[in-house]
């Protein structure tokens, strides 16, 4: 059967990983202040980012209205959706509502919750391509997806915190004490969607030394998986990141990839996520 792989705009599936993908997106709306732009490929992405840098109010973003969802899938008989983690988002439950919108019985849809954003989505999806072209049976999908949830991991460090107190995710307080000491969080998700902190790096030689430990600390097998960098505006930090993983592991595939609209709105400038 032909699938539709169907994924929020939170998937940073760019580069060189779209062209094979043949994702449709669903787009978030990006929030600065009372203004709403949709995170779709119409985004100028260095001029977002430039009001981003100018804006002192609210920053954030809302969900894809549950018929946005309905309407991609329709262009399929089964689709499978990828979003990013309920627990920070609810364009999970929008993509759920809009599977219950469906008119056609003859459609059949499951949501994936990533737990996970940015790189973490673009994994997932493309893990789930591998699955659909492996020829498995929407069951055995399913089943190798969720179980691929649960074992996954993502992590990031962020150059700039100012978006996590502007919406709210990191307390002023907090936020200015790491901004004076000079501190970069490592972060990443708790297993269940929420962001954590896993430890403080200065320099990028400890952010890439903790960033690779945390793989070995995982436990996971490497040999023969995929592993997912994102970065904004931060091509160097992101190789320099890739090589030193691949002195120590044996991933078959390391992606480097732009962060698309919303993983830099919340990844700010510099900022970098890694999931494997």
């Amino acid at each position: 059967m032909k699938y539709s792989l169907i994924v929020d705009s939170c998937c940073d599936a760019t580069g060189e990983i779209l062209p094979d993908m043949n994702l449709v997106k669903v787009p978030l709306n990006l929030m600065l202040g009372e203004r709403e732009i949709v995170d779709d490929e119409g985004l100028n992405l260095s001029d977002f980012m430039e009001d981003m840098k100018n804006c002192n109010e609210k920053i954030g973003s809302s969900a894809p209205a549950p018929y946005l969802y309905s309407q991609a899938y329709e262009q399929a008989e089964s689709s499978f959706v990828v979003t990013l983690s309920s627990r920070l988002s609810s364009s999970y439950s929008s993509a759920i509502l809009g599977q219950q919108m469906l008119d056609n019985e003859n459609h059949e849809v499951y949501v994936f919750d990533s737990k996970s954003a940015s790189a973490g989505e673009a994994l997932l999806a493309l893990k789930i391509r591998e699955f659909i072209v492996a020829g498995m049976s929407r069951d055995e999908i399913i089943e190798k997806g969720e179980a691929f949830i649960k074992r996954m991991k993502t992590y990031f460090v962020l150059d700039n915190i100012d978006n996590l107190m502007k919406n709210g995710r990191l307390s002023k307080i907090k936020g200015r004490l790491i901004n004076m000491l000079n501190i970069k969080p490592l972060l990443g998700s708790d297993g269940d969607g929420q962001i954590v902190s896993y430890a403080n790096c200065k320099g990028t030689a400890k952010i890439i030394k903790k960033m690779v430990e945390t793989i070995e600390l995982s436990g996971i097998e490497t040999s023969g998986e995929t592993l997912v960098i994102s970065h904004c505006n931060n091509i160097e930090l992101a190789t320099r990141l890739k090589m030193a993983i691949e002195e120590s592991y044996h991933f078959k595939q390391i992606y480097v990839i732009a962060t698309g609209g919303l993983s830099s709105l919340y990844a700010n400038d510099k900022g970098i996520v890694m999931a494997f």
